[in-house]
């Protein structure tokens, strides 16, 4: 897509994409509370000047948090206080994503998580944090329950993509699935947000070991009908549906809310190439991936994403499964959206891209969350009704 053709509120540092995306995910968690478009253009508009300073991101994004955990402080009731707090950990969440791990990252990290549950408990009694067994030890999760609902309902268990995290999810999704009186599971997989940040554990191609721990979970909560229990992910989280759907069963139905990259291990082989021609001297993240998996360096980081097979996984998928994209994806090109459908062995497939003229084109939708998520729900609501008969 030409830079000159893209929207320029999505793009807030044009010919910088990764920054760009980043700010774009802050902005889609607008419609929820959990920012204020007045602070992100604060924290735009000085940034724009420091794109060159590497520190710059992780400064500006935390003096913004600062500012309000400060007023949260002085706040008149508690509502007041929880508002702003919800605002300052989704801030310090974005800026501690281009900060490479070490002691200064998880300090970012605590902070942000602090303020993001502290702001959750007091915006949101409805959300009960949870953790799930997994493996001898536990994964963090978050479980909103629809309101209004008797006796066992629908839950849908949603993982994070690479650069979100639970707290993102139980929002942007559980709010629409509760308005259709499903429960959602909003959990952080191994590799992903809390489970990375505090508890130091690394993301794994054979996702179903999560995904059957979630279901695990749910399916021994009295209000949750275990014959109705859907796995969504989004963003990298769409390869972790796919694979939870084709190793575990038990799940009703799945959803990849953005396709994975069909040849992960390409990609990142292209991604390596990109940093060391540019002498590693830019101010973005070239350590996410190998963070995420645990690797020591990128040629390691190749070599346990050769282990991502799409294609595998697609091929073993017998429940029904949605994929959505974004037809303008410049994260994730379009074309893998198509590769995938293709190549879901189930029968009981949809696929929807979304354009720019309606909204949701950007990678994930987060152009226009309500967009992608309204149809997921929608989707999820009809394909349980039919297998109801």
């Amino acid at each position: 897509m030409p830079l000159d053709a893209v929207p320029g509120w999505t793009d807030h540092f044009p010919g910088n994409l990764l920054w760009s995306n980043a700010m774009l995910v802050c902005k889609g968690m607008a419609p929820y509370g959990a920012v204020a478009m007045r602070d992100l253009d604060r924290i735009g508009t000085r940034l724009r000047a420091r794109q060159g300073e590497p520190a710059a991101w992780a400064e500006e994004w935390s003096a913004e948090a600062d500012a309000l955990e400060a007023r949260a402080a002085t706040a008149l009731s508690p509502e007041t206080a929880g508002h702003l707090l919800l605002r300052a950990g989704m801030l310090r969440f974005t800026g501690e994503r281009f900060v490479p791990p070490g002691p200064e990252k998880r300090a970012m990290g605590e902070r942000a998580y602090r303020a993001l549950h502290a702001g959750l408990r007091a915006r949101h009694p409805e959300i009960e944090a949870v953790e799930v067994p997994y493996e001898g030890t536990t994964l963090p999760a978050l479980f909103m329950q629809a309101p209004g609902v008797t006796g066992r309902a629908p839950v849908v268990v949603v993982f994070d993509g690479m650069d979100n995290a639970k707290e993102m999810s139980v929002l942007f999704a559980g709010l629409e699935f509760a308005r259709r009186g499903m429960h959602t599971l909003a959990i952080d997989g191994p590799g992903q947000g809390e489970t990375l940040r505090l508890r130091g554990m690394s993301a794994r191609h054979d996702y179903e070991t999560a995904g059957a721990a979630a279901f695990d979970y749910v399916a021994g909560r009295a209000d949750v009908d275990p014959r109705r229990i859907v796995v969504m992910g989004y963003s990298f989280g769409g390869y972790y549906a796919v694979r939870v759907a084709a190793h575990e069963p038990r799940y009703a139905a799945g959803v990849a809310l953005t396709a994975p990259h069909w040849d992960l291990a390409g990609f990142q082989r292209a991604q390596r190439d990109k940093a060391r021609a540019a002498g590693h001297s830019t101010a973005q993240s070239n350590f996410q991936f190998r963070w995420v998996v645990g690797a020591p360096d990128d040629d390691a980081a190749i070599a346990i994403a050769e282990r991502f097979d799409v294609a595998g996984a697609a091929a073993r998928v017998s429940c029904p499964f949605l994929v959505t994209h974004g037809a303008e994806d410049r994260v994730i090109p379009v074309a893998n959206a198509t590769r995938l459908f293709d190549a879901l062995a189930t029968p009981r497939k949809a696929l929807r891209i979304f354009t720019a003229e309606e909204g949701g084109a950007q990678h994930a939708h987060v152009d226009d969350r309500q967009i992608g998520i309204d149809h997921a729900a929608d989707w999820i609501t009809d394909t349980l009704r039919e297998a109801a008969g």
